[in-house]
C-alpha cells in the first residue's frame, strides 16, 4: 500500500467512520465496503470534499459470489492419465426463490481522484431483494451510464433512478443474464434463421450440455511408445 493510499485511507476514516468498512485487497488496491443505504451519500461526498476528490468513476462492475469459494479444480501437476484435479461437477440449481442471499449480488466501483493521483474501489451489496436492487450513481458521475447497463443486462441487477436501464450487450429477446453463476453455460434459446418463415426465429436449447475435463492422452503419433521412452530416457 502505497503512502498516497494510506493518506487517503486516514482521510476516509476519518470522514465517514463506521459508515464505510475497510476490506483487504490481494492486489494491494485501497477498497471499502459501504451499505447500501448510505451509498449515494458516500459517493456525492467523496467526489465533493475538498480533501478527497476523487472526481473520476473509472468502472462498474457486477459480482455473483453465488459458488464463491467452492474448489473444484485445486491441483498444481498433471499425470501422464490426465490432469488430477478433473472432477464432476455439480449443477447449479437455478435460484427462482423470492429472495437471494444479501451477500450474493454485489456492485464495484472503481474510482480515482485525479489532483491526489489516487484510486479508491467502493463495493457495496445488492442485498436480499429478487431482482437485487442499488441506487444509481449515474446523478454523482455521469460514466456510470453504461457500465450500470452493462451490470443490468449481465447480472440482473436494477439500478433505482438510472435514466435509461435497458440491455447494452445482448439481444431484445434474450433471456435471463449470462454472467449469473446459475445460467446455463449453453444459455436458454438459440437463435436462427427460418428459410420457410423468412425471418429470424428463437427456438430452445439444442446444444447438449457436458462437463468438460481436460486430457492429456491422445492416440496419434505424438504420444507413440518410442517419443514416450525417449521423454522417459531423458
Amino acid at each position: 500500500m502505497t503512502i498516497a493510499n494510506e493518506t487517503l485511507a486516514a482521510r476516509i476514516d476519518a470522514r465517514f467512520g463506521e459508515r464505510v468498512m475497510r476490506v483487504s485487497s490481494i492486489c494491494g488496491e485501497l477498497t471499502y465496503e459501504v451499505a447500501k443505504a448510505d451509498l449515494v451519500e458516500v459517493a456525492n461526498a467523496l467526489r465533493d470534499d475538498d480533501e478527497l476528490q476523487i472526481d473520476q468513476l473509472i468502472d462498474v462492475c457486477g459480482v455473483d459470489y453465488l459458488t464463491y469459494g467452492d474448489v473444484e479444480w485445486k491441483t498444481e501437476s498433471a499425470t501422464e492419465s490426465g490432469f488430477s484435479r478433473g472432477v464432476e461437477r455439480k449443477p447449479v440449481i437455478l435460484d427462482e426463490s423470492d429472495t437471494f442471499d444479501a451477500r450474493r449480488f454485489a456492485v464495484v466501483y472503481h474510482l480515482m481522484s485525479v489532483k491526489n493521483n489516487v484510486r479508491l474501489r467502493l463495493r457495496v451489496y445488492a442485498g436480499a431483494s429478487n431482482p437485487p436492487i442499488v441506487p444509481s450513481l449515474v446523478p454523482v458521475w455521469s460514466s456510470a451510464d453504461w457500465f450500470e447497463r452493462e451490470a443490468f443486462d449481465l447480472f440482473g441487477i436494477l439500478f433505482e433512478g438510472h435514466p435509461d436501464l435497458r440491455r447494452i450487450m445482448t439481444d431484445y429477446g434474450f433471456i435471463g443474464h449470462p454472467f449469473r453463476k446459475d445460467f446455463p453455460l449453453s444459455g436458454n434459446v438459440e437463435v436462427k434463421y427460418d428459410a420457410d418463415k423468412g425471418r429470424v426465429v428463437y427456438q430452445p436449447v439444442s446444444i447438449e450440455e457436458r462437463t468438460l475435463v481436460p486430457r492429456v492422452i491422445r492416440d496419434d503419433n505424438r504420444y507413440s511408445a518410442d517419443l514416450k521412452d525417449k521423454a522417459d530416457n531423458g
